[in-house]
Formats: C-alpha cells, structure tokens, sequence
C-alpha cells in the first residue's frame, strides 16, 4: 500500500466501504474502521501499520490544504 486508493481498495477486499463526502471525514471513518478490524483480528499488525501511515500522512495534507483556503 502506498496511497489513499490502496487503502480503500484494502479495506473494499473486506467489504468495508466508505464514503461519507468530504475527503477528510472518509480518511477518518476508514481509520476507525481500520482500528476496529485490526482489533477484532481481521487484519494483521503490519496491515493495520502501514494503513494507519498512510491514513494519518492524507489526513495532514488534507488539513494542511484546507488551513490555507
């Protein structure tokens, strides 16, 4: 995983979708998604890391973008 895609497209293979409109809000329901899953053992611990990265570096840049509007 590398991008904000494969993390949906991750998540999409467990049948978990998400869209709720704005791109922050989806960034952050698929976090706790993605914690829910890794707690309950669907996911492994490497997943879940390299996920959570990858959701929390879109998360900055999605603020960072939205603070200089």
């Amino acid at each position: 995983m590398r991008t904000l895609y494969d993390v949906q497209q991750f998540l999409k293979g467990y049948g978990t979708f998400v869209h709720v409109g704005k791109r922050l809000w989806d960034i952050e329901v698929m976090s706790m998604e993605l914690k829910k899953m890794y707690e309950q053992g669907i996911v492994q611990k490497d997943e879940y890391i390299e996920a959570q990265l990858i959701l929390k570096k879109e998360h900055r840049l999605e603020e960072e973008d939205n603070h200089g509007k």
